[in-house]
């Protein structure tokens, strides 16, 4: 169940004028490491589950040693591990970026495809990583469904769906497409700062008088 008459243009332009500047580490990378698109992968991968300060720390020494799958698979595991850490899940991250460095090189000449359904057919890659794969380093339309968008989407009301994969179909229903890119961007700034999982801070919020606050129990 969707709501289409939702004024989106409000709650982006809203959000756009506290958070366009602030941008998750993902946005970062894709913004200062212009035309590496593995480099965006990477940093996805190793965003989930960590806070967005730890992989930006991690991601600046990685950087450091490795640029592109080659580089990735030369150097030792256990090296590799130390690097990784303290992202969570850190070892098994590892494994997962020499699989995927050896795919790359093996099936794409070491590119990152640049199609959500080819980059879905890798294992370890989910929607949210390969739709923002394709939204940050291709500048191509997806939408990226994470925990924020998830949790802010349905509790505002423009959508009523169980999980991420059904808020990213019931978003592609209604949301305007020029939006979709940034849409993901926006709320993930919004929810670890005011829309926060307990207790949000409606108090400091510019939607709040938009927000159906479906599923708050407590506020500030």
């Amino acid at each position: 169940m969707t709501n289409s008459t939702f004024p989106f243009h409000i709650i982006i332009e809203t959000l756009k004028k506290t958070f366009y500047n602030d941008v998750p580490v993902v946005t970062k990378i894709a913004q200062y490491k212009r035309n590496n698109p593995f480099l965006v992968l990477v940093s996805t991968l190793l965003s989930l589950r960590t806070k967005d300060e730890t992989t930006e720390l991690v991601m600046n020494k990685l950087i450091k040693q490795a640029r592109t799958p080659d580089a990735i698979i030369k150097i030792p595991i256990n090296k590799l591990q130390k690097i990784l850490y303290p992202v969570g899940f850190y070892r098994k991250k590892a494994i997962i970026l020499k699989y995927v460095s050896h795919l790359l090189l093996r099936k794409y000449n070491g590119k990152v495809p640049d199609s959500l359904d080819e980059l879905l057919t890798i294992k370890g890659v989910g929607r949210k990583t390969a739709n923002l794969v394709i939204t940050e380093a291709y500048h191509k339309p997806g939408i990226c469904v994470d925990t924020h968008v998830h949790r802010i989407s349905n509790r505002i009301g423009i959508v009523s769906t169980k999980n991420p994969h059904e808020t990213e179909k019931e978003l592609r229903n209604v949301l305007p497409r020029k939006y979709w890119r940034i849409y993901n961007r926006l709320f993930v700034k919004f929810g670890q700062t005011i829309c926060k999982p307990i207790s949000p801070m409606c108090n400091r919020c510019n939607l709040a008088y938009l927000c159906k606050r479906i599923g708050v129990t407590q506020h500030r």
